[in-house]
């Protein structure tokens, strides 16, 4: 049995640690983009807007029911053919965003349906509009509920950025890929990687936890 190449691993630090901050920049920026997107999809299919909550309760069920790597080729193919020639990084942004955006609609519609609904015909008679109900009534209320499931969203994205090593972003995936061609060695470049993602992960942990405490 082989001994533990710990040179190997020594060498992909500099490679990996690059890899982890393009992968922490994707997914910052796909986890604003998601965000904002899921809580529009979110107000508007809690609204009396009939075409637009089918238009996205059918988008729902397609970024539910098909695999992230498959939405991330649509992406990364679909969109040059319509005319918007993006760079590798911001089609995985987009892939991620387009993915996590329809998880984080359902979860802001239950947040927001799970208030009494006594609430908003108070805040109705007493004179303010369904928008005011909604942003001085609902929301506060129902952000407690969505935190827990929506930082597991955002978690569940950081970890899905490794899909796009596939579309030739250097994240950290692809990073430990490229060191692997190099060195031949995949068991301690492949442990390295988990390693490196747990340390992620739990970081994104503790600060979620941090947040539900303080809304507590």
């Amino acid at each position: 049995m082989g001994s533990f190449d710990w040179g190997a691993i020594w060498y992909g630090v500099p490679y990996m640690l690059q890899g982890t901050l393009v992968t922490l920049e994707v997914s910052a920026c796909a986890m604003v983009l998601a965000c904002f997107t899921g809580l529009i999809m979110g107000l508007i299919s809690v609204s009396t807007l009939r075409i637009p909550k089918a238009i996205i309760k059918a988008y729902v069920y397609f970024v539910r029911g098909t695999p992230a790597l498959v939405q991330i080729f649509l992406v990364y193919f679909a969109l040059p053919r319509i005319g918007f020639e993006l760079s590798s990084f911001w089609s995985g942004v987009v892939a991620l965003a387009f993915n996590s955006a329809g998880f984080i609609a359902e979860i802001m519609r239950a947040g927001l349906q799970s208030i009494d609904p006594g609430q908003t015909e108070a805040a109705l008679s007493i004179g303010m509009t369904e928008r005011q109900s909604i942003q001085f009534v609902l929301l506060p209320q129902s952000l407690r509920r969505v935190t827990p499931p929506l930082t597991n969203e955002l978690i569940t994205l950081v970890k899905s950025s490794s899909l796009l090593s596939v579309i030739s972003i250097t994240e950290l995936t692809r990073s430990a890929q490229l060191i692997i061609a190099e060195k031949f060695v995949p068991f301690e470049l492949y442990a390295a990687l988990a390693v490196y993602y747990l340390v992620i992960i739990s970081l994104l942990s503790w600060g979620s936890e941090v947040v539900e405490k303080r809304l507590a």
